[in-house]
């Protein structure tokens, strides 16, 4: 799980262990465990937030982990050209590549570390596939993407697209060490990550050693999520096990604790968590496949609009010839509840 790493990790900021008879603790509210499905054209996904409140999950509304999986020649899937509206989408690719077009002409390759955040907005149609070399090559594929809900004033923004290369991403580490913390959005301790967000975040991505401990100081006015791409250990006071498809949800407090377990496997050396926390909405959620509005009038309004092709037009270069943007643009109209 490569992302981006460093060869000397005591060379970067240290993250000061937080005072923990002034600041309060987060318990763990839950654990659950991510169903396995299939997202797109078919390629495999854990769907980290099946079972979870949303009102525990606010402001963020979906999130799958994508892979991990080694793709054979000829196997690497994508998903087809399909419409946004009314939320953030950030896609984090961890191990792979992976390409992105949308209609407001933003996009790019995004590969180990990078970051892709687009803000649907009011609509866009967008697209996410495998390079061309990469599907006939085969290879790793492990990734994340996450649904961020908007709010109700900013959902009808323009669409806009940040492309966020791994080495923006803000490295800390652990007081003693024995932990990397990449800070992609938000903030940790006075360090600020690269992602420019609506709705406010924190986005880490941490490795953590076999057998080591990490405790964050952690906003009170955010909700705390901590997901397990890979490896086990224990999260929150209680020290509740945890282990890879498994999200923990936090309760009120300052401090988020994490430890690794001492007894890693040989494929996963280390416990790597996703943590993610941000200030609530509290608002209604209207969600449909891919439109995340406040009502269900909104909704039909948002179908209606995709359907008339008003939520964009695919460009000229990726149409099949013979074919016009509007037709491209309104050719699929199938419903996915997870589409990308």
């Amino acid at each position: 799980m490569p992302a981006i790493t460093v060869q000397n990790i005591l060379a970067l900021p240290r993250i000061p262990r937080p005072d923990g008879t002034v600041l309060s603790q987060r318990p763990v509210s839950s654990v659950t465990t991510a169903p396995s499905g299939l997202e797109g054209e078919g390629f495999p996904v854990r769907r980290a937030f099946a079972g979870v409140s949303l009102r525990d999950l606010d402001p963020f509304v979906h999130m799958d982990q994508m892979g991990e999986v080694e793709y054979a020649p000829g196997e690497a899937k994508g998903t087809p050209w399909h419409p946004h509206r009314g939320f953030e989408t950030v896609t984090y690719m961890i191990d792979g590549i992976f390409e992105h077009a949308d209609s407001n002409g933003g996009g790019g390759v995004i590969t180990n570390g990078d970051t892709q955040w687009m803000t649907a907005g009011s609509g866009i149609l967008h697209i996410e596939a495998p390079p061309e070399h990469l599907v006939v090559s085969g290879g790793l594929f492990h990734g994340i993407q996450l649904w961020v809900n908007l709010p109700s004033a900013d959902k009808w923004n323009p669409p806009r697209y940040q492309g966020i290369e791994g080495r923006e991403a803000v490295l800390l580490a652990s007081e003693d060490g024995g932990a990397l913390v990449r800070v992609i959005a938000g903030e940790v301790a006075g360090h600020t990550g690269p992602g420019s967000t609506f709705t406010p975040i924190t986005m880490l991505h941490a490795t953590v050693n076999a057998g080591a401990e990490l405790t964050l100081p952690w906003r009170p006015d955010f909700n705390a999520l901590v997901y397990v791409l890979a490896g086990r250990g224990t999260v929150g006071p209680e020290a509740r096990p945890v282990h890879i498809g498994q999200l923990a949800v936090f309760g009120a407090g300052d401090l988020l604790t994490l430890a690794a377990a001492q007894q890693q496997d040989s494929r996963t050396p280390e416990l790597e968590v996703l943590i993610i926390g941000g200030r609530p909405i509290r608002e209604p959620v209207a969600h449909y496949g891919p439109f995340v509005m406040n009502t269900e009038a909104e909704l039909r309004q948002a179908v209606e609009d995709y359907q008339a092709g008003r939520l964009g037009v695919i460009p000229a270069v990726y149409l099949p010839h013979g074919t016009s943007g509007g037709e491209a643009g309104r050719a699929d109209r199938t419903d996915r509840s997870g589409q990308h």
